[in-house]
Parts: C-alpha cells; structure tokens; sequence
C-alpha cells in the first residue's frame, strides 16, 4: 500500500563526537516498539561495524524508521568526527529537519557548528536537544545561549532563531520542554517532530525521480544506493536510468531490489512513495550524487559537491625482512584492488596510482578517516607500509601555492593555556578566540594549517597532562604558510635483526622511550624508541649480558624495564617523519626507516642535501 507523503517526516541528528546520537537512537526505537520485548538488543545498535564499536564514534551514516502516531519518521544517523563530514554534508539533503544535539557540559564544538551551518544553509528549523543534562558538570543555561550565539554567528533567520528546545538524557530515555519537568520518555521529542518537522514537500504524479546519497556494497544484492524519492513512485523491476550531475545518462537498468527501512533492519517493498527514504539495488555504476529517475526524465536533480580531500599518504608494498609472514594478502594487485573497490563506495576519499604501479597515494579528509581504512585492510589480511601524512595543495588565481586550513577548538585546564598557546604559536597557528569554558577551563579557538597539526595530538596530551579536548574542522584554503617544524626528537634504531632482549633494553631506558618489549622481533632499521636528543642513534637491542665462570653474590642487580610506550595506528601515522613509514600486518603495528641499512640512509641524506 502507498504511503501518503503527509504521513512521512525524514530528520536528521547532528552533533559532535560522543554527544550521545546514537544512543538516543537506541532510546528512541526501544520506546516506539522496534524490538520485541524478549530481544536481545545491543547498545549503540546503530553502530554496527566492528571499528564503530571499538572507538565508540559513529563512522558511517545509517537511515533507520519508526512509526508513531500513524506517521513513519524516517531517522539518520550522522557521524559525528570532522573527517567523515563528508557524510554528513549528503545526508541532509534527504531530511526536512534535523534534531541538533548539544552536551549539556561541552556545549557546541567545531562539528555542532558544520552541520548546523549546512542545514541552515537549507532553510531547515532545527530542534534543539541539550543531552546529557544529568551530569554533574552540567550547565543547560549557558550552553543554551551559546547554541543561540551560535545560530546568530550562522545567520539564521529570525524563524530559525526561535527554536524549541527539550532537555534530555539520552542514555536514560527522557527528555522534557522543562530542565525541571517529568523526566518520564522520549515522547514530548516524537511529537515535536510530528508537530515541527515539516512533510517532504513532493509531487507523487509526476515521473520517478531519487537522489542517490549513500552508496554501500552488499555480498549478495552488489551495489546498493540509498536516497530520498523526489517525485513519482518507485516500483519493483521498473525500467529507470541513473543520470551525473551533467545530465549525462550513466547507466540504465530494472530496480531489481527495492527496500524501505524499519526499525535497524531493510524491509524489501513493492513500490515506494515520494518523500520516502529508500534503498535500491540493481545498477553497475550509479554512484553518490547521481540521479536514478524514469526513462523519460531530462533534467537531474540538484546535488551538494563533496568537499575536496586535504591530507593524503602514499602506500606500498610491505618490503621488511618479516614480509609475508603475518598477513595473507601481499602483492601490489591485491592492495590496488582493494582500494580502488573502496574508492567506490567511499566518495570522501580518492585514490592514485604512482607511474611504476607499485605505490598508491590515499587522500582523504584526515588522519582519522586514512587510519580507520587501512586498520579496516589490516584485519582483512593486508600487509602494507605507510607514509607520513602530507597536505594536498592548490593554487589561486595567482599561481601562488595554497594550503588547507582547520578552525581548532581546545579546551584546556586554566594552568594549561598558556603552554597551549605558545605550542601552537610555534606551528603557525593564529588564535581567534579565548574565553572561560567554567570550572577552571579555557576554550581557545585558532585558525591553524592542517600541515601544522600532524603529529601534535601526543604533544598536546603530555603538555595537557591528558585532560586536554582538541577538537579540528577543515575551515578553508588559506597561504602558504613555509616551514613549519615536525618531531623534534630522533630515533633509536636497531642495528641488527633478532628479538630485543631485557638487558639490553634497560641499558637503552635512559637514552630515550623504548617502544618494544623484551622477545619482540626487531630488524635492521626497524625503531624501536624516540632518542632523547634530535639526531637518530644506531643501537643494539639484541645484546645480551656477558656471563663469565666466577660469580659474586649480591653484584647482580635485578633488571627492570620500563612498560613500552605503544601508540594507535593513527598516532603512528603522526608520529613518524618523512624518511620513515609504519609497517601495518594483521599482527603487528612498527615504525621504520625508508632505507633499512645505515649507508643507503646517509647516501639518501647526501643526496637531499645537495638537491636543496
């Protein structure tokens, strides 16, 4: 049966990481009847892949649907780090409202002010949620007028500006017009929605028409696409053609699959109505941005452009002396293959192939987004090495050479601020902004090339004694700003090829951190820790204790190392300087040299040198 498009609401919930969307969600479908009452449900049910779960954030956008008060509320989930914006920025285009979530203690942070700026670029009424309201941080009142200032900063009109707001915890299941009201479910939100959140505003006589938003890949169905259904009505096995943003036809085929969504699951339909969010199957080449429309169609629809990628890393054939002993999938092919397949479904990122097609260069929006994809090949089986991360520049209309720029919120201890802001002077950031957050914090705002932040996460944490929030958003392409400084420290690299021993170990702990653990395999070039000096140093870490004939008791102290410093995949990618890479296999995370052996490093060195 056919869906009255007054019947349907499609909204959006937007937030920064970890202010609590998805959980709302979880709340919000256990309270509307999605799952039965002897299901075992999982928290952040949402989240469904594997990394999403690990980290706790949100990486891919979900649709998911309920119905309430006979009315089908279509709900997507939106990421909410920075790098994976790039969803975000497609999937309103399918809403008529979004639900802006806000942490009752943090208040509004860089992606809060992103998405919110997207959607009211759209004309969209936003409902305000401040979560969380539970805390015994809390302070609902100020973060309130800071969302305020925050629409104000954005422009917003004068109806966008009388937003109605609910306070919620989400974890919790409640939500109420009051801070001090009930406290009871989440029903004042559903029926705000209901009430606030306009029907899509469609023509369902006129031919089929759908922009294609979010593009997945399925073992059994291949390709599937889903979006919003702008006109007309979709049915099952239905001649239709997807058509580019140039109005250049792309492909044409039959809807072989049609899905609409209920509760977490894909429910396959007949037909489906305009203003409807759906999921489709059966095309070869249709991807993000296309429109799938009727034969007789002419005109595509509008689509947002994606914004460009700014950081990339060039990947290679793992070449280390324990090559192939640990992964599956080794050869330059099969790495290729990978990621061209993931350049298909991922529109955010790009891929490249070098001349000699044994190196490939990933670019991407950060090094979040970079890393989330190559620990995803790691547990497939891939073995590969990885460079630093470098910035993509443009030029101007000058010819001059630009860079990209990142707006950084930190929030910092007030003692902190200080050490803060000279670190981040030093690597040419500008600051726009300084005010109390409360409770003896500082929030700082610069405007910062994106260049200048590789690696600065650690640094950050140990000036901030780890109580430090940074939080980033590409901002715009800005000058060249020259040199900025990297690591300061040097390396400790093995010299031999083996398994690290204790005592060899406890003699190294005061040259700097040592990154390996007594039986760990080590090779030639390999690092095994950061020197305490700037200059790297050759060392042994497979030296043993010499024992003679004659031993006297109570000489021999006990050897006691230090815990190894271990660091993410991402940090890592951070990390290392521009002669090193990061060896990435199912098992195993190490940092190494370009050149494994000393004399092609200080001939490579010779040879930069006279180069510059």
């Amino acid at each position: 049966m056919i869906q009255d498009p007054k019947k349907i609401r499609n909204i959006a919930i937007i937030a920064h990481v970890d202010h609590g969307k998805t959980t709302l969600i979880d709340s919000i479908l256990s309270q509307s009847g999605s799952f039965r009452e002897n299901e075992k449900v999982e928290e952040r049910v949402m989240d469904s892949n594997d990394l999403e779960k690990e980290r706790g954030i949100t990486i891919l956008a979900k649709c998911t649907s309920i119905n309430w008060d006979d009315t089908r509320i279509n709900i997507i989930d939106t990421p909410g780090h920075a790098d994976f914006g790039g969803e975000v920025e497609r999937v309103l285009s399918m809403c008529d409202g979004v639900i802006l979530l806000n942490d009752a203690a943090e208040g509004p942070l860089p992606q809060t002010k992103f998405v919110l700026g997207k959607a009211l670029k759209l004309g969209m009424r936003p409902i305000v949620m401040i979560n969380k309201v539970d805390r015994g941080d809390a302070r609902p009142d100020e973060v309130l007028n800071e969302v305020f200032d925050l629409f104000a900063s954005l422009d917003a009109t004068d109806e966008q500006l009388d937003f109605p707001v609910l306070y919620a915890s989400g974890r919790d299941g409640w939500c109420d017009l009051e801070l001090d009201g009930k406290r009871e479910n989440l029903h004042p939100l559903l029926e705000l929605v209901l009430t606030h959140v306009p029907a899509p505003d469609v023509d369902t006589t006129t031919p089929f028409t759908m922009l294609s938003t979010l593009l997945g890949a399925d073992s059994y169905l291949g390709r599937t696409l889903t979006g919003k259904i702008y006109s007309g009505v979709a049915k099952v096995n239905m001649p239709v053609k997807a058509m580019s943003l140039d109005g250049k036809t792309v492909e044409t085929f039959r809807l072989t699959k049609l899905f609409s969504f209920n509760g977490v699951d894909r429910v396959p339909v007949q037909e489906a109505v305009a203003g409807d969010i759906v999921c489709i199957a059966g095309m070869a080449k249709a991807s993000v941005a296309d429109t799938i429309c009727d034969v007789s169609v002419t005109e595509p629809l509008e689509s947002d452009p994606i914004d460009p990628a700014t950081m990339a890393v060039t990947i290679t054939v793992n070449d280390s002396p324990y090559a192939g002993q640990e992964g599956k999938k080794l050869t330059s092919t099969m790495i290729r293959d990978r990621l061209m397949a993931e350049a298909e479904t991922n529109v955010a990122i790009k891929v490249s192939e070098s001349d000699g097609k044994d190196a490939f260069e990933l670019a991407g929006r950060g090094e979040l987004q970079l890393g989330v994809l190559i620990e995803t090949m790691r547990r497939e089986g891939f073995e590969m090495t990885v460079s630093r991360p470098r910035v993509i520049y443009q030029k101007d209309e000058n010819g001059q050479p630009t860079e990209p720029y990142e707006e950084v919120t930190v929030d910092v201890d007030d003692e902190y601020s200080g050490s803060v802001v000279e670190k981040m002077t030093k690597r040419k950031a500008e600051m726009t902004d300084m005010r109390p957050s409360g409770i003896g914090r500082t929030r700082i705002i610069f405007a910062a090339p994106s260049r200048s932040l590789i690696g600065y996460q650690s640094q950050f944490l140990t000036d901030t004694r780890g109580t430090g929030l940074m939080n980033r958003i590409f901002s715009h392409y800005g000058p060249y700003k020259g040199d900025i400084g990297g690591r300061r420290n040097g390396a400790l690299i093995s010299n031999a090829t083996g398994e690290a021993v204790a005592y060899a170990i406890f003699n190294l702990q005061d040259r700097g951190t040592i990154m390996v653990d007594h039986q760990e395999k080590v090779y030639e070039g390999m690092i095994i820790g950061e020197h305490n000096r700037e200059n790297d140093l050759e060392v042994n870490i497979l030296k043993g204790k010499q024992l003679t004939n004659v031993r006297a008791s109570g000489t021999d102290e006990a050897v006691r190392i230090i815990t190894a410093k271990r660091m993410s995949l991402e940090e890592m990618i951070a990390y290392i300087n521009d002669d090193e890479l990061v060896e990435v296999t199912p098992e195993n995370l190490r940092l190494r040299k370009v050149h494994l052996k000393e004399t092609d490093r200080k001939s490579a060195s010779r040879k930069a040198k006279a180069t510059n």
